[in-house]
Formats: C-alpha cells, structure tokens, sequence
C-alpha cells in the first residue's frame, strides 16, 4: 500500500513535472490591466494574441456599463439556489429564448461552465444502449463526457468521413442489437488547428444512417456565418445539427454556455442534467450581461466584420511569408513550425521579452513530437500595425530557430 499524497509527489503529471520551471510564466502568466490587444506582463505591455475575445465584447463601453448596473442592482447571490428549485427568472428564460430564436432553434438550456455543461448533457444524453461516434480531435470536455457513457464508443480519425461511414455502420449493427440510439459528435470550429467540422457531409449521411448530431460550437459562435449565429450558418446546414452547444467563454467574453435543441429534447435536459439540477444558477449580472453582449452580435455586424479583417491580414500575411498555418477555416491561427520543446520554450521567451509579443505555445503530446505550434487569437481590438509587426517579428525568430539560436538543453532561466 502506498499513501495517496505520496503517489502525487512522486508523479506530478505531464504538465505539472515542469511546474518548478514554468510556473508563472509559460504556465499560469498573468495578464494584466485593461483587456484589449495590448496588456500588462510581468510589468511590461505585450502584444497579446492569447485572449478569447473575439469580438472585443469584453470592454465595449455598453457590455461594462450593463455589467456594472446588473451587478449594482443584484449583486452576485441572485438568484439563490439551483434553477430548478429557487434559482430561476425572467431573465435566465429571456436569454434561453433568445439565444434559440438566434440559432432557428426551439428552445435553449443554460450552462454554469460550457465544460461542465458538455460533459452533463453527453451523460444526460445517452445510457449504456446508446452508441457515440465523435471525432478524434474532440475537445477535452468531449472527451471526459465520453468517459461517463456506460455505452459503447466508435472514434474515427479528424473530419475522416470516410471512417465516420465505417464507424456509422459498426454503430448502426450494434444499436439494431441493443435497441439503443446513435449520437454523433464534432465540433463546429477546431480550437487548435482552426479548421472546420465536415458539417454539410455529416449531415448528409443522415439519408443513409439513423443518427443525431451534437455540434460543439465554441469558437464557431458569434464568428462564423452570415449573422454570427455559427458553423452550421456558415455550410448552410443549421437545421441538420440536432443539439447545437455554445459558450459564452469566446465571442461574449464572459461566462457560461448553452445547449439548443427541440423544445422536448430541452425540456429532457433541463430535468436530467445533473450539473444544472444540482449547481447554483448563473448569478443574475453574468445572465443580464450575456442579453447585452447577445443583443451587441446581433446588432452590431461591423465587430465581426472587423474580427475577420484582423483575421484575413494575419492569414493572408503569414502565408505570403511562408509560414505553415495549416488548414485554418476560422479566425484560430496556428503558426508550425520545427523544433524541440526547449527550443519552443527559449523562442516564446524572446518573443515576450525582445518583441513584446505574447502568444501561447502548443507542444508534445498535443502536436506530435518536434512540431512546434504557437497558437493566435485575433480579436476586433487588434490592428493591421499589430498584425504587421507580429509578422515581421515571426520572420525574425524563424530564422532565429533556423540558425539553431533557441538550441539549449534546458529551459530558460526566467
């Protein structure tokens, strides 16, 4: 028999082995100051591309004042309790019907935390009759909701549609034995490589196979599709996504998510998810908060016009220079390049400290081993200054990492 905390000791986890080295800086930074393109770290002002505020909602002068008077009139206790107890209103059930008016949907459910809500409603969802098919780059919420069902579990390999196929037909053989259902999961928009969920050929298959599909829109929601309202906007194909989930995290700046669907599949989850029956409600300034920054992308077209304005010069741009960015579809741009962890660890520090650029930094075992991946997040708050200085910046430290300049055997002393 070992003592617990000292199995904990002894193995500290992938990420937390290199916390002696990286905390507080490559790890838990801290970012300070007004939210927009330029912050405060470490007591000096850096370009920042790490933010998930798309739309520049955060500070927008109506957003503060509508959060600053919703938290003066009700505090952050409002209201007390879980919704389906004592913790409902007016307003929690605005925001539901006006988010599923958005996205042509019947109703909508609120979530404290997209994570959490995801992995609720997977659990809610299904039972051990029940068959998954997801995509293998799904987010880690995805993941850890898969990891509840009872049921079995099909992965095919990222927006293989052709393996999606196989896995529907494996799926359809087994659910014929048990009498169960068929679900399947992607995402609207890829955090990490930027691409697209194959939504319209996902869709398509349901002339061939009985399935429903859950779309995680996370970084979809608010920047993609003619009015914001997604991925499923963007291939013309809304009304073939079956539950459609959303975070308040990315576009809106703020806090909390929700799932829409069918007026009966939502009343389903507002009586079984767990996470919701028994966690407090969203408090009232976060819900009121959230009907502004709604009413903001609905109102206000010219904030995502020019997020991908930002987005299209920092693309565009860096592919001119050669730069690997993948198969982006989306505002997420991720930068590849070649080298060991070290050498990623030494190229971040001399972007923050000798350009004043502050990105974040993708290694092994997300990307496969000697692939270096800085990930950036354009906002509606950079500029074309900032996108062209971040690419003269970028040609510098690939030739740096070319020339073997980050080549040492330990991380940096910071």
């Amino acid at each position: 028999m070992i003592d617990l905390f000292e199995k904990l000791k002894k193995n500290r986890g992938p990420l937390g082995e290199h916390a002696k080295d990286a905390h507080g800086y490559f790890t838990f930074p801290k970012l300070e100051g007004e939210i927009s393109n330029k912050m405060i770290f470490r007591g000096k002002e850096k370009l920042v591309w790490s933010l998930n505020n798309y739309l520049g909602l955060a500070n927008h002068p109506e957003v503060r004042k509508a959060d600053a008077e919703a938290a003066a009139q009700f505090g952050m206790a409002l209201p007390m309790g879980a919704r389906m107890m004592s913790g409902n209103s007016n307003q929690h059930e605005q925001l539901e019907q006006e988010l599923a008016a958005f996205l042509g949907k019947e109703d909508s459910i609120l979530v404290n935390f997209g994570y959490q809500g995801m992995v609720s409603a997977i659990d809610a969802l299904v039972d051990r009759h029940d068959v998954i098919v997801y995509d293998a780059e799904a987010h880690a919420c995805i993941i850890d909701g898969l990891r509840l069902h009872m049921g079995k579990r099909f992965v095919y390999p990222h927006n293989d549609m052709t393996s999606l196929e196989k896995q529907l037909e494996r799926a359809t053989k087994l659910v014929n034995e048990t009498g169960g259902a068929i679900l399947v999961i992607t995402e609207g928009v890829f955090g990490m490589s930027g691409d697209q969920g194959k939504l319209r050929e996902i869709v398509a298959m349901k002339n061939k196979f009985h399935f429903r599909l859950f779309v995680d829109d996370a970084h979809g929601f608010g920047t993609m599709g003619k009015t914001g309202a997604g991925t499923g906007e963007e291939q013309n194909v809304q009304d073939g996504i079956d539950i459609y989930f959303g975070t308040f995290a990315k576009s809106m700046a703020s806090i909390g998510g929700f799932i829409a669907s069918d007026a009966q599949v939502v009343e389903y989850l507002r009586y079984n998810m767990r996470s919701q029956i028994f966690a407090k409600a969203l408090p009232m300034p976060l819900v009121i908060g959230a009907l502004k920054r709604l009413e903001l992308l609905r109102s206000q077209p010219e904030l995502k016009n020019k997020l991908w304005e930002i987005t299209n010069a920092l693309q565009n741009g860096l592919r001119k220079e050669g730069f690997e960015i993948g198969n982006t579809q989306s505002c997420v741009t991720p930068v590849f390049l070649n080298g060991t962890i070290p050498e990623a660890t030494n190229l971040i520090f001399d972007l923050r400290e000798n350009y004043d650029i502050f990105c974040s930094m993708v290694v092994y075992p997300v990307v496969p081993k000697g692939i270096i991946m800085l990930r950036l997040i354009p906002t509606a708050t950079h500029t074309i200054e900032d996108v062209n200085y971040t690419i003269e910046s970028f040609k510098k430290i690939k030739i740096n990492l070319a020339a073997g300049k980050y080549d040492v055997n330990k991380i940096v002393s910071i």
